[in-house]
This record gives structure tokens, C-alpha cells and sequence, in this order.
């Protein structure tokens, strides 16, 4: 008798999670489209949460270092014809400074300093800003502390 009883028991159980699987399969597929909305919903949340702690994290101070204004031989700077301007125009490109900031800082227009730039690299017979600074130190023109 128990063993009967144990045996429908299991019948009774198998049926049980048998009728949970079918209604399980059936709530599946009547929701089938809310479950991938979730799913895709879930996959773009994961995407912008790593996106945002990626491009938001703070980076390292950039150090600034100040360069002290170079020497200048006032002999060789008249045996060149450098004018007082372009030779202000000299030290801030030596400084580091781009066209815009040496016309904010000499209260000129840009056109101006790309022309006293143009003249200064003629003088120096060179065609750009490092290579006028490496020209200079080499005639001796200006000395970097």
C-alpha cells in the first residue's frame, strides 16, 4: 500500500511540474515581446552605465610649466634687422605661445603677428616656429635660462 501510495505521488508531482513547464512555455510565448524589450532595455542600460563611468572619470592635473623668458644678444638681433615687435613676437614663440595669444597679449590683430611671424622667419631663413627657435639658439640670438 505504500508503495502505491509513493507511486501515484510522483505521478501526482511529475503532472504538477509537467502543467507549471506548459503554462511556464505558454506565459513565455504570450510575452514574448515584452521580454525582449526588457532584454535590449537591460543590454543599453549595461551599455550606458559603462559608457558613462568610462568617458566621466577624472583624468590627471596636466602640470603647467611656466618658461622663463630667454636672453636676448642685442648686437646679433641689429646685425639681423630684427625689429623691437618682431623680437617681442620672437620671445613669446620661444614661450610657447600660439598667433592668437601673442595678438591678445601685444594687443594687435592676428594678421599682424603672422606677419611680423612671416617677416622674423625671412630674417631667420627659416619656414616655422620650431625651427626659428632652433635657428636662434644656433646664431646665438637668444639664450633659454
Amino acid at each position: 500500500m505504500k508503495k502505491q501510495y509513493l507511486f501515484y505521488g510522483l505521478i501526482l508531482g511529475a503532472l504538477m511540474i509537467l502543467m507549471r513547464l506548459i503554462e511556464y512555455r505558454f506565459l513565455i510565448r504570450s510575452h514574448v515581446f515584452e521580454l525582449y524589450g526588457g532584454l535590449i532595455a537591460l543590454l543599453f542600460m549595461g551599455l550606458g552605465l559603462w559608457a558613462g563611468r568610462k568617458f566621466t572619470q577624472k583624468r590627471a592635473p596636466v602640470e603647467i610649466v611656466q618658461v622663463p623668458p630667454p636672453v636676448f644678444d642685442e648686437n646679433k638681433i641689429n646685425d639681423l634687422g630684427i625689429s623691437k615687435r618682431e623680437l617681442e613676437v620672437l620671445q613669446l614663440i620661444v614661450q610657447g605661445h600660439s598667433n592668437q595669444e601673442i595678438a591678445d597679449r601685444l594687443f594687435i590683430s592676428l594678421n599682424t603677428v603672422k606677419t611680423h611671424s612671416a617677416r622674423l622667419f625671412e630674417k631667420l631663413e627659416v619656414n616655422s616656429r620650431t625651427k626659428a627657435i632652433n635657428r636662434a639658439q644656433e646664431l646665438g640670438l637668444i639664450r633659454v635660462n
